[in-house]
Formats: structure tokens, C-alpha cells, sequence
């Protein structure tokens, strides 16, 4: 295999720490096994001296079969490449076996005792409210990043907009219940082991003595205890090399640490910095867009990505009216290409649900990366088929009893309670017009309601969710609510957006239902469709490529997101730069073609176009 100048620079750093910055399409795996088979054949490197680190148990794999396949003479050695989860976890163990103890790993849904479990229960004692999945999504990135950062939880409530109610309580709770019982989840393994190698020096010294090399592969993606475990055990040979790319650091949530690289001369004084700047994947075209486009970033090492392969074809920056032309657009695309070699990538996996309803319609299989949407299971899903099923029988006290404040109104708690003593087969607005004393303006509001739930009982699902949305007012609930529990007006009316397509054809509410549960199937099956078009978010894209790129939804607020925008107004870089660096990966997954999508309005609302986009268009 010919091997450029750059990489072979970076394949023959044996002593000393190195930070190698290799731009997407560099080939950094290729370089990582070309250095681990140099230490070995031409350093007389004893193989179990040497650790390679990855950010997951896939990229693990892969390395060790990759390494295996390139040198297959090697393939009786034993070659270390190990997530640090894995590595940190076989530390707690030996400690565990000196101290005649045991931890239990709470990771697994399937057990009964789980950290999900535990922090649903926790939730519940504190709030005295039932935990939603999203809010549980938010509460074990906050925990996760909490700890990645190495921050205590009055510092992280002091400096941060918290969405959680009694954070602090349920993060003391939650710490301590695993302390006392001797449970860890995997954030538990970094800091744990953290605290092991500081207080004690045997494990310490022989973890030192055991590793002459150490390699970090993806270590724009390190967090900062990771970082600092690594930084401990590589002390004081420091034979220590990070294969990295700055600009491709897009997991800030979960406690990613930038800084550690932009740092690394600070960190070591002797340590060098090699450049892999050579784009292999993508076109001339592709590639100096995407060079010119993530300089706007400021927190940055100065590199120029280039590449030596020819002109395809210019970026296509598609606009559109609405997301159905979007659809349409796509389908059409599509019809002439390969379907194996073209991905749609978006910024939420809320996106991907337009694109199935789309895909099944024209009865194109496909495979999804993420199959966890939050869409299926939603409160304002759920709300809206409530209001349906409830139209089709109005003395249904206990579905009316979870929705009446959310539509037009004026209901007090007072007279459900009253109601719910009345004849149980009777109209819910005919046993409120017995509460005493209720005046004629309530009983017009009741006589209205009825008349409204007997119009929707009558029309077809799609002319139902309007109504619900406009006429009973539950889109000014949304409105006026959004913040409060945690989201943008934007997301929510989305989902509302996505329930509409669904029930673009459906007949009934029974033919909505049973569609909704289809197409979640659709989602939870797709890994039987390998060879066909890939859905992903751009997260779970990193490190793929594909011939044909489509992105889509690039409105502001969406990609960029809200809070970015937010921030940067506020005189505030870092998540703004975080979505640019996302974007920046979602462009450099292309090979050949690569389109972008914007759309005019959603759900009735304007949208503003990305600035990502404008800034395109200035290149």
C-alpha cells in the first residue's frame, strides 16, 4: 500500500507524546495500524506494550480486523485495542478482587435493577411526577456529562440553564444509592477508576509499567476524565500519540473536551504535531467548500483539507416550498441512483419520519441507524389521539381528565371533580352544567365543546388533528407552555407537522393508529435492509461515507438549533461552533454528490433558511 508523506511521518513518531490531526478522508486508521505494525516489526515493540484506545467497542473491532487483514503474519499476536470503558472496567475488577468486593454494572434494560429503573424511581420520590422518556434522555446526559467534566453539581446548576426539577437531589440520590450498594454505570468506570489510580499507587505503578505505548484513536471525542486517565497512566514515558481532527468534535452533550487538544503544546512541552490534511473520499469540489466553510470557527487548529481527485459536480442547495416538495424531491432524485451508496442525513431523528412515510409510500426499503425517535410515545401524540378518541365518547372522564386544560375552555378542577361523581355514561359537559351555580357564559363554553368533539368524531383523522390544533386552541397551549417543559415552540409543533403527513390518507382513527404503529415497525425493523439508502442523524454518520449525500430540514433553529443561536447572540461561541463542526461532518460524508435541502415553511410556520447555508453561498 503506498502511503503519502504526512501519514508516513505520523507512522514512524516513536518516542514522546504526538497529537496527529487528520482531516475527515485522511485515512487515520490506516495510520494508526501502519504504526502499531512499525512499533512492533521495526522497534522490536512487544505487542502487549502497546494499547490502542478507541471511542467505541465498534471502531475497536474494526481496528483489530483491520490490523489482522493487513498484516495477516500477525495475526497470533495479541494486539490491544480496547474502548476505555473496557479498559477501565478490567481495572475496577482487579481492585474489586484485592478488596474482596464486587460492583454491579446497572447498564442493561433487560435487568431489573437498572440505572433507567433507578432513575425513574428516584424522579418519581422526589417530583411526586412520573418521568417522561425525553426528560430521562436529558437527565442521563446531564448526569453523563456532569462526570465527563469533572464537575461537581452545585458548579454545574451555578453556570448551566437547568431543566430538570431538584437536579440536585435526584443527582445526590442517585450517587448515593450506587455508592452504598456498590453499583456503577458506565460513567461510574471513568471516575472510579480515576480515583483508584490516585489512592492507590500499586495499581497505579503497574498499569504505568504495563503500557510502554499508548494510542488514542477519535480524541476529539475524549472527555476530559478520559483525558486525564489516559495522561496518568501514559506518566511519566508519555509515549503517548492522539489521533484527533478538532473540527470534528460533536459530542459537547455527552462531556467531549476540544480544549484538551487545542491544549496539547500547553500539556507537553516536548510533545509534536503532525498534520494529515489529504482528503481520499471526496471530490474537489466537495472537499474545498468544506475546507472554506469550517474557517469560520475560531476555537481551531489552522488546517487546509485538499485532495488530489478531480471535479464531479457543485454542492446542490436545493430550496423548496414546504417539506411534501422536499419529499418529492428526494423520491424523484433517487429514482436513477444506487441506492446502497446514498444516505439522508439530518440534524434530528425527528426528520427521518417524513422521509419513511415518504419511502414506504413509494415502497423503497430502507435501513436507519437511529431507530429511537421520540415520536411514537410523545405527550403531544398522545394528547392529540386522546382528543380523537375521546370525540368518539364524551363520558370519557379519565381520558377528558388528562387534556381538559390544554384546549379552549375554561374548566375548573373543581367542577371534573364534580363530574366525576355523576352518571359515568353520561356527556362530560352535560354533568358539568349540573355544578351548581354555573352561569350561562360556562354553559355556552360547554354547549360549544360538545358541538366541537361531535364535529371532530365526524371528520377524517387529518381534519381532526387540524381542528384539535386551531379551533380547541391546543396549539396556542403549545405556544404558551413549550419553554416550561423544556422545549421550542418549533419542536413541538413539528410533531404535529409529522402526525398530519402520517394521516394524510387515513380514513379513521382506528386506519391512524394502526398506520402509527406500522411505521414505527418500519423503524424498529429496518436492520434487515442493508443494501438500500441509509437514514441517520449526522452523529451516528461520523466516520461513514457514501457516493450520494442528501441533507435536509436546514432551516435556523433547527441546524443550527435554537440554543446555539441563542447562545451566540448572547456573545456565546462554543455551540454554535459545535453545530458548524456537525454540519461540517454531515458535508464531508460525501464522495461524489452532495445536496442540500432548505424549505420555506412547516406546519404553516416560516422558516429562516440555515446560516450555514448563506454562508455557503458566499464561498
Amino acid at each position: 500500500m503506498e502511503l503519502s508523506n504526512e501519514q508516513l511521518n505520523s507512522i514512524n513518531h516513536v518516542n514522546g507524546p504526538a497529537l496527529i490531526l487528520a482531516v475527515p478522508g485522511a485515512g487515520k486508521t490506516t495510520v494508526l495500524i501502519h504504526r502499531t505494525y512499525n512499533l512492533i516489526k521495526n522497534h522490536n515493540i512487544n505487542p502487549d506494550r502497546i494499547l490502542s484506545i478507541t471511542f467505541s467497542k465498534a471502531s475497536a473491532v474494526d481496528m483489530k480486523n483491520r490490523f489482522y487483514r493487513t498484516f495477516p503474519n500477525f495475526s497470533n499476536n495479541n494486539i490491544h485495542f480496547s474502548t476505555i470503558h473496557a479498559f477501565c472496567f478490567s481495572l475496577i475488577r482487579e481492585y474489586a478482587y484485592m478488596k474482596n468486593t464486587s460492583y454491579k454494572l446497572i447498564e442493561d434494560e433487560s435487568n431489573q435493577l437498572n440505572k433507567y429503573a433507578l432513575l425513574k424511581k428516584i424522579y418519581l420520590d422526589v417530583n411526586n411526577d412520573y418521568i417522561t422518556e425525553e426528560k430521562l434522555d436529558t437527565l442521563l446526559n446531564l448526569i453523563g456529562y456532569i462526570k465527563n467534566m469533572m464537575m461537581g453539581i452545585d458548579e454545574f446548576i451555578d453556570h448551566n440553564k437547568v431543566e430538570i426539577e431538584n437536579l440536585k437531589t435526584i443527582f445526590t440520590q442517585y450517587e448515593n444509592y450506587k455508592r452504598r450498594n456498590n453499583l456503577i454505570d458506565f460513567d461510574d468506570m471513568l471516575t472510579i477508576s480515576l480515583e483508584i489510580l490516585k489512592s492507590n499507587p500499586y495499581l497505579l505503578e503497574k498499569y504505568r509499567s504495563k503500557y510502554d505505548f499508548i494510542q488514542v484513536d477519535e480524541g476529539q471525542d475524549t472527555s476530559r476524565i478520559q483525558l486525564e486517565l489516559i495522561k496518568l497512566i501514559a506518566f511519566p514515558k508519555n509515549n503517548l500519540v492522539i489521533v484527533a481532527d478538532d473540527d470534528q468534535s460533536i459530542y459537547g452533550f455527552r462531556g467531549a473536551y476540544p480544549k484538551g487538544l487545542l491544549d496539547f503544546n500547553k500539556q507537553f512541552k516536548d510533545g509534536k504535531i503532525y498534520f494529515m490534511e489529504q482528503n481520499y473520499r471526496s471530490s474537489k469540489n466537495i472537499v474545498s467548500i468544506c475546507n472554506k466553510f469550517i474557517k469560520s470557527n475560531t476555537k481551531r487548529y489552522d488546517k487546509n483539507i485538499f485532495t488530489t481527485n478531480g471535479h464531479v459536480e457543485p454542492i446542490n442547495i436545493i430550496k423548496v416550498k414546504s417539506p411534501k416538495e422536499q419529499y418529492d424531491y428526494l423520491m424523484e432524485d433517487l429514482k436513477n441512483k444506487d441506492l446502497s451508496k446514498c444516505t439522508v442525513l439530518y440534524r434530528n431523528n425527528l426528520s427521518a419520519l417524513g422521509i419513511i412515510d415518504g419511502l414506504e409510500k413509494n415502497n423503497i426499503p430502507f435501513f436507519m441507524r437511529d431507530r429511537k425517535i421520540r415520536f411514537f410515545n410523545h405527550w403531544v401524540i398522545k394528547d392529540i389521539i386522546n382528543l380523537m378518541i375521546f370525540a368518539t365518547d364524551t363520558s370519557n372522564m379519565v381520558i377528558y381528565e388528562t387534556i381538559y386544560y390544554k384546549i379552549k375552555g375554561y374548566i375548573s378542577k373543581k367542577q371534573i371533580n364534580y363530574a366525576k361523581n355523576l352518571n359515568r355514561d353520561q356527556c362530560v359537559f352535560d354533568r358539568i352544567m349540573d355544578f351548581p351555580g354555573i352561569n350561562d357564559f360556562y354553559k355556552r363554553n360547554l354547549r360549544e365543546l360538545k358541538f366541537d368533539f361531535k364535529k371532530i368524531s365526524k371528520r377524517k383523522p387529518i381534519e381532526a388533528i387540524k381542528y384539535i390544533e386551531y379551533f380547541l386552541e391546543y396549539d396556542t397551549y403549545l405556544r404558551e407552555n413549550a419553554m416550561k417543559f423544556g422545549y421550542t415552540y418549533e419542536n413541538l409543533n413539528s410533531m404535529i407537522f409529522y402526525l398530519k403527513l402520517i394521516s394524510e390518507e387515513c380514513e379513521d382513527l382506528d386506519e391512524l393508529i394502526g398506520r402509527l404503529k406500522h411505521i414505527q415497525y418500519l423503524c424498529s425493523n429496518s436492520s434487515d435492509n442493508k443494501n438500500t439508502i441509509t437514514l441517520s442523524t449526522i452523529h451516528t454518520a461520523k466516520g461513514l461515507e457514501f457516493e450520494n449525500v442528501y441533507m435536509i430540514d436546514l432551516v435556523d433553529g433547527e441546524f443550527p438549533n435554537s440554543s446555539s443561536i441563542e447562545s451566540f447572540q448572547k456573545g456565546e461561541l462554543d455551540l454554535l461552533e459545535e453545530e458548524r463542526r456537525l454540519f461540517y461532518v454531515g458535508m464531508t460524508r460525501a464522495k461524489k454528490c452532495l445536496t442540500l435541502i432548505t424549505i420555506d415553511s412547516m406546519n404553516n410556520n416560516s422558516k429562516e433558511i440555515s446560516r450555514f447555508l448563506l454562508e455557503l453561498q458566499k464561498n
